[in-house]
C-alpha cells in the first residue's frame, strides 16, 4: 500500500474524471480548484481521519471547506454511487472500452 494512498493515479484518474460532471463555463469569483486536487484533499482528510478545517492549505489542495463542498456535490450527483458500481478495481473487471466507451452512461440508459 502507498504512504500516500491520497495521490490518485492516472489510470484510475481517467476512470473518475468520466463520472464527473462539466464544469460551468463560467462563474463568478476565483478560479476553481481542479477537480484532480480537490479529490486529493478529500482522501486527504478522510484517511487521517481529521475534521474539514484542518486540511493544511500548504498541500495546495484546497480549503477543507472547499474540498467538503465538493464531495457534497458530487454525491448529489450520483457520481459516488456510480464510482462504487464501477468494476474497475481489478484489471480483469474493468470495462471495454470498446463495449462501454464512457462509464459515466449506465448501460441500458440513453441520453435524451
Amino acid at each position: 500500500m502507498s504512504t500516500r494512498p491520497w495521490v490518485v493515479g492516472d489510470g484510475l484518474w481517467a476512470l473518475i474524471e468520466l463520472l464527473l460532471p462539466p464544469r460551468p463555463e463560467k462563474s463568478p469569483g476565483p478560479q476553481p480548484v481542479a477537480d484532480r486536487l480537490c479529490l486529493r484533499g478529500i482522501l486527504y482528510v478522510l484517511h487521517n481521519d481529521m475534521a474539514w478545517q484542518l486540511l493544511p492549505l500548504e498541500l495546495e489542495f484546497g480549503s477543507g471547506q472547499t474540498c467538503w463542498r465538493r464531495l457534497d456535490r458530487r454525491q448529489q450527483a450520483g457520481v459516488v454511487d456510480r464510482l462504487h458500481r464501477m468494476p474497475a478495481a481489478r484489471p480483469s473487471e474493468r470495462p471495454d472500452p470498446q463495449r462501454h466507451p464512457n462509464p459515466a452512461v449506465e448501460p441500458g440508459v440513453h441520453p435524451t
